[in-house]
């Protein structure tokens, strides 16, 4: 497995991620653990999860599998590196969810209590709040790590201009800031290249892509799928909708001899301000098939074509839409 460094930071994370968004809702404890397990075995050591993943929503129920595998010890926790996340709704009181600071600690305190661990690695925001000031936010957010409760920070789901906010924000109070952007990104959705990624480029940010295979789209989709998230109408329009772009993505990765969930994980290990796009496996096979991704190296000429199937936004704000 290759690594890298997580954006500006000196730790070192492998280039793929492993999400567990599947884990208690198609993926049941004992596939989990095994997937987990291979994981260390093929030097997978980054972790992704959320305080609200997991079948029944919003109970913590993949945290807590996690923390059941992590209480098996041998080592487990010294040889990942776990990343969660805090924003949305817990509960039904007010202060459930959004990032208060009095939001923060406790939502922090239960995810460590369910994940079994005495700190997170990267603490990551699940949302922006508009309604919460940077300065509350980012002293909820120091006193977490003084407490060695986490020891980086991270945010999903910010906008350019939301990640420079909160950077010059931190930058003032003489605290590390951002280090991490979690945003959804794949050949099938580019919009990030018009102003996230310039913001990461600068602030020293590690880009995480979600939904790097766009829900399966990027999978091999015009092949015969009878369960999971393909098997679903919203995903059959899509197939439908993208039908002509699907077959020449197709073909072309039959060209090369590739799986196309493997291309698509490639092209964006191409891009540099990439640290680790996530896969979210709902079985082994699934997540042994993507261990070949960071292994693939496309040329000039494929990049040019995928570019051509699956055109971005154009370039980079502000010239993507001005002069």
């Amino acid at each position: 497995m290759e690594y890298t460094h997580l954006g500006r930071t000196g730790l070192q994370v492998s280039r793929l991620v492993l999400g567990t968004m599947n884990f208690t809702d198609f993926t049941d404890e004992a596939d989990s653990f095994a997937i987990m397990d291979k994981a260390l075995e093929v030097g997978v050591n980054f972790f992704d999860t959320a305080n609200v993943y997991g079948k029944p929503w919003a109970t913590g129920a993949t945290e807590s599998l996690i923390g059941r595998w992590l209480a098996q010890g041998n080592g487990r926790r010294d040889r990942i590196v776990l990343a969660t996340k805090v924003y949305d709704e817990m509960g039904q009181r007010p202060n459930e969810w959004r990032l208060s600071a009095y939001h923060i600690r406790r939502a922090c305190d239960d995810s460590l209590r369910r994940l079994k661990t005495d700190y997170i690695d990267v603490y990551q925001m699940h949302h922006i709040d508009r309604f919460s000031p940077w300065e509350e936010i980012w002293q909820a957010m120091e006193q977490l790590t003084q407490a060695g409760k986490i020891i980086y920070v991270g945010s999903s789901n910010f906008a350019g201009w939301h990640i420079a906010q909160a950077n010059e924000a931190a930058s003032a109070r003489h605290f590390m800031g951002l280090v991490s952007e979690q945003s959804p990104y794949s050949l099938n959705n580019r919009a990030v290249e018009a102003e996230v990624i310039p913001a990461c480029r600068a602030y020293g940010m590690g880009l995480i892509p979600y939904s790097p295979l766009s829900s399966g789209l990027l999978a091999g989709a015009l092949r015969k799928f009878s369960e999971g998230r393909r098997a679903t109408d919203e995903m059959q329009g899509s197939i439908k909708e993208e039908q002509s772009r699907l077959e020449a993505y197709e073909a072309l990765c039959s060209e090369i001899g590739e799986e196309p969930a493997n291309v698509a994980l490639a092209w964006l290990l191409h891009n540099p301000i990439v640290a680790a796009p996530i896969i979210g496996p709902r079985t082994l096979d699934q997540f042994v098939s993507s261990l070949r991704a960071p292994e693939i190296e496309l040329s000039p000429d494929v990049l040019k074509r995928l570019d051509a199937i699956w055109p971005g936004p154009g370039g980079e704000a502000p010239e993507v839409y001005a002069w």
